[in-house]
């Protein structure tokens, strides 16, 4: 291994990811073909969008999926003969018998049928084909989950037998729809709509074979991008759902820096704001909107002290779904504006009996007067952004098939897009669908177990399937019996390195210890969130190539390998960018200090930075790693630019350590911005 210090002059900053053309959802004409009561639309030479409406009212407008299908038109042809119509593109052939209805209950002679080619077989789909063989995506939440819970996954995207389906009045796992986006003429937030014909269909087909990268590609041209986060997002939260004062929160920020341990996110949990509807400090409920002035005298002065001093950022949790209690600061203000908005205060429900202002963020008179007297305040002192930790009812209460998840992503997001003060995100739970044009996810309270962990990898990696490439897991867990473990927080730590987001937190329960200083083998923890930072610039990098390709950071090892079936059988293995395959230990040693675990290899020669090792690959290898060690190797012409020792990432350094991988030839587009 090489080892060479380059010193960089910046020439200059790029800006941040911007988008050349404004998303349509109107796609080309020329890419339309009408025949009776359907509509097909030649997306890609891959992807067709498939309609029927007896109504003849077909969709143009986005939907929580699809927000732009206006692409180059692909060459295909199109004929009718002997009763059926002819689509033929350079990947598909469609045939549609005229004047039916596409679903039909003959296998044999279905009324609509598209052919592909799959590694040199034949492949027929027909709506309502049944897919054994898809990947998967993911779930809204991991709550109470324990060990390997893939049934709750939803399909993905990807699928081995070659074909995906997208079909837009499934319903979602939470019961909710897809539903439509009315455009904003002017320049505000695109609101929820009802569909012009609720019982059409509208579905698109891809038919990729292997090429999963390309489907994923093609998906984010016709979805949106995946939004590259702050570059602070990729350092170490602290965070735990804990009742600290201010007191307690500077005095744990302190301890972090004396031990040099790095971090740029301080998470304060639910118990920052008071009881809304008493107007006690003494406790408070899930929901709630007004500092706890007992806990945080000054939240103002506290919060530039982590902005100035500290050089960290901060997020507030919020469970929404209670209202706004009459004890809340603005409480009146916002009141009188929305009995000025709403055109018929009855009818909307403004307050309940006891005067709470009723939930009500899918209208949207609400969501303006809501967030200009609620959250503007906070942002206003320096909240950077928002975690929205919605775990209340699943469907909207004044909208139907509405999913509570999606539409508060949705809103929490494009309100941060609105302000266009910094790159937006926010902190939030998985909403189906179309929800990677939100990051970043929260995937909740799972317990604390090494089969928890050991079920993280393949989950993680599985949710780039459906393009959600930022999930955040509670490492170390989250509910936790008996004691503390200190290996199994270690190796979850580990894993983090290697992973969207680095956050350790656990619930609000005294015997859980997520401070990383209190445990014996706290250098090993501080080592590895080290080489986390020592990564960054990799990792910004491969952040910032997720959005020009749609292809998750943490990926299955079938993206790059898919005719491999060792890539789809080792799954507790996945690629971190171009360049570095990870296979976290996630099994105890039994007191051993060490772990043998077994790892594919595709061919080539691999790195293995732990041990110095150069491996042969194309083939299964048992290797034997300490506590301290993490398998991850690079793999041959791999070029790794690192970081030296950081403390934030409010600055960056002038100099880069870059490692080369010897054996082949080998490039890295190393990407910087503002």
């Amino acid at each position: 291994m090489i080892k060479k210090h380059v010193l960089l002059s910046i020439l200059g900053l790029f800006i941040a990811c911007t988008v050349g053309a404004q998303d349509n959802p109107m796609a080309d004409e020329k890419a339309i073909v009408k025949s009776g009561n359907m509509r097909f639309t030649v997306l890609t030479p891959e992807m067709i969008r498939i309609e029927y409406s007896a109504k003849l009212q077909f969709e143009d407008r986005a939907s929580f999926v699809v927000i732009n299908r206006h692409l180059p038109v692909p060459n295909f042809t199109q004929e009718e003969r002997d009763g059926y119509l002819y689509l033929t593109t350079d990947k598909l052939e469609l045939r549609y018998k005229l004047g039916t209805y596409p679903v039909s209950n003959d296998r044999c002679n279905p009324n609509l049928q598209i052919t592909l080619d799959v590694n040199g077989v034949e492949e027929v789909w027909y709506p309502g084909k049944q897919d054994p063989y898809n990947l998967k995506g993911t779930t809204r939440t991991l709550d109470r989950a324990e060990g390997d819970v893939r049934e709750w996954l939803e399909n993905g995207l990807l699928s081995r037998v070659g074909w995906a389906v997208i079909d837009e009045r499934e319903p979602r796992k939470d019961g909710s729809l897809s539903l439509m986006f009315e455009r904003d003429t002017n320049g505000g937030m695109d609101w929820v709509a009802q569909r012009k014909d609720t019982a059409a269909l509208d579905m698109y087909f891809m038919g990729y074979g292997h090429d999963y990268k390309k489907a994923l590609g093609d998906f984010t041209k016709i979805a949106g991008k995946i939004p590259l986060p702050p570059l602070y997002v990729f350092g170490y939260w602290y965070s735990k759902f804990q009742r600290y004062t201010e007191q307690d929160m500077r005095d744990i920020v302190n301890e972090i820096r004396s031990r040099d341990i790095p971090m740029d996110i301080l998470v304060i949990d639910m118990d920052w704001h008071r009881n809304g509807k008493t107007g006690s400090t003494d406790g408070t409920e899930w929901t709630g909107w007004s500092w706890n002035k007992a806990l945080f005298p000054d939240p103002a002065g506290f919060i530039s002290w982590l902005h100035d001093e500290q050089n960290l950022n901060t997020t507030l949790n919020l469970h929404p779904a209670d209202g706004i209690f009459p004890k809340e600061d603005n409480y009146d203000a916002l009141y009188a504006d929305l009995a000025g908005r709403y055109s018929d205060i009855k009818a909307d429900s403004l307050a309940n009996e006891d005067g709470t202002i009723r939930w009500n963020i899918e209208n949207k008179d609400f969501y303006e007067a809501f967030f200009e007297h609620i959250l503007r305040p906070h942002e206003n002192i320096g909240v950077d952004f928002w975690w929205v930790d919605w775990q209340q009812w699943m469907i909207a209460q004044n909208e139907p098939n509405l999913g509570n998840t999606f539409w508060l992503n949705h809103v929490f997001f494009n309100d941060k897009k609105l302000q266009a003060k910094n790159r937006p995100f926010i902190f939030h739970r998985w909403g189906g669908l179309g929800n990677h044009r939100y990051p970043i996810g929260f995937s909740g309270d799972s317990e604390a177990t090494f089969s928890s962990l050991a079920f993280q990898p393949y989950f993680t990696a599985t949710a780039s399937n459906v393009g959600y490439g930022y999930w955040s897991h509670d490492i170390g867990g989250h509910n936790q019996e008996g004691a503390n473990d200190a290996e199994l927080y270690l190796r979850w730590i580990q894993y983090g390195v290697f992973f969207p987001i680095l956050r350790t937190h656990a619930t609000a329960a005294g015997h859980i210890e997520r401070r990383i200083w209190k445990y014996a083998n706290f250098e090993q923890m501080r080592d590895a969130i080290y080489l986390r930072y020592a990564l960054i610039p990799y990792i910004y990098t491969m952040a910032r190539w997720s959005y020009d390709t749609g292809v998750g950071m943490c990926r299955p090892m079938y993206y790059d390998y898919p005719e491999a079936d060792e890539a789809y059988r080792y799954e507790g293995q996945y690629m971190f960018g171009n360049d570095i395959l990870v296979a976290p230990v996630t099994s105890s040693d039994k007191g051993t200090n060490v772990s043998e675990k077994d790892i594919w290899l595709p061919e080539g020669k691999w790195y293995e930075v732990m041990t110095g090792e150069l491996i042969n690959g194309g083939s299964v290898v048992t290797r034997s790693f300490t506590s301290e060690q993490i398998p991850y190797y690079y793999r041959e012409g791999a070029i790794i630019p690192l970081y030296p020792r950081m403390m934030h990432l409010k600055k960056r350094p002038e100099t880069l350590t870059l490692q080369f991988t010897p054996g082949a030839r080998g490039e890295f587009n190393y990407y910087e911005d503002a």
